[in-house]
């Protein structure tokens, strides 16, 4: 479904991303794993359009998708969660999930049921405003808002960022839910490695802007895999 082709990306002089490619097929999760500024980020801001690439290709369903716009891929169908949540603080709840619409045609703006069987606690709060909620329910309202979206690709920047153990659990769920459903492709930017293991069906482990290892998720047992990311 979403395939990275020998991207490279530079921020001005300083070349971020080198030749790195990746796959993302539906019902499967793709993790990017590695160490803090080694490009991971970078990676997602170029699949979601928010960082034009200098090389390569990007391509969805098929389709070249290097120099369509943001908004262009998110009415194709990707979904960005973006690391650190991003959520509006002066909004409700309910009107934090209503700004993942924008993309949708009339008729299917409404929030779907699985938004609220996976984070059953964002029911309960929907008058609430998004910069009253812990840590963990902001990250639980940004997938919430990404779902909105009906995404057929939804790529998740470290979600468990500062997130207490329970909410891990409960996205972890999700994750496997979402996948079990057979119709979208994830991408799972992470440090946590346990977590990641537990999750990839393929990975990529990245360093100085490069892949430097990848493989399915069997291959996570080899223990140089996790020598070289933050446990």
């Amino acid at each position: 479904m979403l395939e990275v082709q020998d991207i490279d990306l530079f921020y001005g002089a300083a070349q971020a991303l080198r030749g790195v490619s990746l796959k993302a097929e539906p019902g499967k999760v793709t993790c990017v794993l590695g160490r803090n500024g080694v490009g991971k980020t970078s990676l997602m801001r170029a699949i979601v359009g928010q960082q034009p690439v200098a090389r390569g290709a990007i391509r969805f369903e098929g389709d070249d998708i290097t120099a369509v716009k943001p908004a262009d891929r998110a009415r194709r169908g990707i979904a960005f969660v973006p690391q650190g949540r991003e959520i509006f603080p002066l909004l409700t709840v309910a009107e934090n999930l209503q700004t993942g619409f924008a993309p949708l045609k009339r008729p299917e703006r409404f929030i779907p049921d699985d938004v609220f069987s996976l984070f059953p606690v964002l029911d309960s709060m929907l008058r609430r405003r998004g910069g009253d909620l812990s840590g963990g329910q902001q990250q639980q309202l940004a997938i919430g808002r990404a779902l909105v979206m009906r995404p057929k690709v939804l790529v998740l920047d470290e979600p468990t960022e500062g997130i207490q153990p329970s909410i891990i659990k409960d996205i972890g769920n999700a994750i496997r839910y979402l996948r079990s459903k057979g119709d979208m492709a994830i991408v799972l930017v992470e440090q946590y490695f346990d977590f990641a293991k537990e999750l990839a069906d393929h990975f990529i482990v990245m360093e100085r802007g490069a892949v430097v290892m990848s493989g399915d998720g069997a291959a996570l047992e080899d223990p140089d895999v996790r020598n070289r990311i933050a446990v």
